[in-house]
């Protein structure tokens, strides 16, 4: 949506309100400024010219804000001091072109998540862990309005005839939306941020998300084709693992993805990015990941990374990786490999076929290759606890071993998880796959002295 529209819309939205949000019963307890800055922003809307409306931004819209309220705090006789001043503009410019208080939020690096549970009470991730921030909103309206700020340019509505939906916003961060009556609390929005910059392998063996070793082993698995999947819980990372993974694709390959909301950032030049599509208001038009799957087998793919598995599309990924599209990747919520071969089964009978149990057995274990198993710490800390081999079926049983694992020794007195990763000491059976494709590892990898 054009800045004019976006303008336009807020004068209608937000000028009639003013006095509502008055004397309703939820009010900003904490800001004296509230209505001065509506003023302001109105005063703002009137004077531009909007035949350059479009072409506004925080450099030409500073100095005519910041000459209103010259303006204004001259005819109120009041003295406002410069700081404040400064934040006074700072936080209508952020009404006009970002995303009203949680803009800050949004560019502070070190938060990695912003959960709005109603106007008065926001939480971040900082660092992997939850904290309550001194930032809120004025009430429900100015919560939904940044709400339809996020979704409108996507062409999509948040309103009682669609009260959930999810978006993203121009950085790629996904965002999740519900409101009143199924948000008990009032409009709820969480903000998964999307990293400017993608993590690198590098920085995950920084964090202690694994080891060097463990990072030269993957490395050789998605270079040898190797069909993995990254398993684990709501943030224990999974979606930047699976971007770290596909950094190692090599650059001649095409590469098609598929998401929900586009969040990898693949440094290959040859990615083709499909992203799903809801249902319009009527229910119908909906592209889901089980229909993009199926259209990407057409599009000639070398690999397909699916940035998640939940629901039926789960078959048709096993039978891609089946049938000559090795080296794929994709991501499932499990707490455990052995859980993830469980949550596979529950998919594919979602998909409506009638198979017996051990012939879906057979079909995950013939298509998967690797589970990197991921964990979220009680600290906030990220580790891959298991990198486990599926070997096969041994009667109607799927086998599987482990490479790799994180051992948990206990907590320190700052509450920060001890432990060590180390190898099993057994040598994964395709290892004839890796030397094929090129990929030595050192003699001593799998050993299981000397890993920490």
């Amino acid at each position: 949506m054009s800045l004019l529209k976006r303008l336009e819309k807020e004068k209608t939205t937000t000028e009639e309100p003013v006095q509502e949000m008055r004397v309703s019963r939820i009010v900003q307890p904490n800001d004296p400024w509230k209505d001065f800055k509506n003023q302001v922003h109105h005063e703002v809307i009137q004077t531009m010219d909007t035949s350059e409306a479009d072409e506004l931004d925080a450099d030409t819209l500073q100095p005519i804000i910041e000459d209103i309220v010259e303006k204004k705090v001259e005819g109120l006789g009041i003295t406002i001091p410069r700081n404040e001043r400064q934040r006074l503009i700072q936080q209508i410019l952020d009404e006009i072109l970002g995303f009203g208080p949680i803009t800050p939020l949004l560019n502070d690096p070190d938060i990695t998540e912003i959960m709005v549970n109603g106007p008065h009470q926001i939480y971040v991730e900082r660092k992997g862990k939850l904290e309550l921030v001194p930032v809120t909103f004025y009430d429900d309206q100015h919560v939904l309005h940044i709400m339809e700020k996020i979704v409108a340019p996507l062409g999509r509505r948040i309103d009682e005839s669609q009260p959930m939906v999810d978006a993203r916003l121009p950085d790629g961060s996904r965002v999740n939306a519900i409101i009143p009556p199924l948000a008990l609390n009032g409009p709820t929005l969480t903000i998964r941020k999307f990293a400017k910059d993608p993590f690198k392998v590098e920085d995950l063996i920084r964090f202690g998300t694994l080891t060097q070793e463990m990072a030269q082993f993957l490395k050789a698995c998605v270079v040898s084709r190797l069909n993995m999947i990254v398993s684990g819980g709501t943030g224990s990372g999974k979606t930047t693992s699976l971007g770290v993974l596909s950094g190692y694709i090599p650059e001649d390959e095409r590469i098609v993805t598929i998401e929900d909301a586009a969040e990898l950032q693949l440094r290959q030049s040859h990615v083709v990015t499909l992203e799903t599509r809801p249902p319009n208001i009527e229910g119908k038009g909906a592209i889901t990941i089980r229909d993009l799957v199926r259209n990407s087998l057409r599009m000639r793919p070398e690999r397909i990374i699916v940035g998640e598995v939940r629901s039926g599309e789960a078959l048709d990924m096993l039978q891609a990786m089946n049938t000559g599209h090795d080296g794929s990747l994709t991501t499932g919520h499990a707490n455990t490999p052995r859980d993830m071969l469980s949550r596979l089964e529950t998919m594919v009978l979602m998909a409506g076929m009638e198979l017996p149990v051990r012939a879906i057995r057979e079909q995950i274990s013939s298509a998967i290759d690797v589970i990197v198993q991921q964990s979220r710490l009680r600290d906030g800390s990220r580790r891959i606890t298991h990198i486990t081999e599926v070997l096969g079926m041994e009667g109607d049983i799927i086998v599987l071993q482990d490479i790799f694992r994180f051992e948990q020794v206990g907590v320190d007195k700052q509450g920060k998880v001890q432990g060590y990763f180390h190898a099993t000491g057994i040598r994964p059976h395709f290892m004839e796959r890796l030397l094929a494709a090129g990929q030595t590892l050192p003699e001593n990898i799998f050993s299981n002295e000397g890993n920490s």
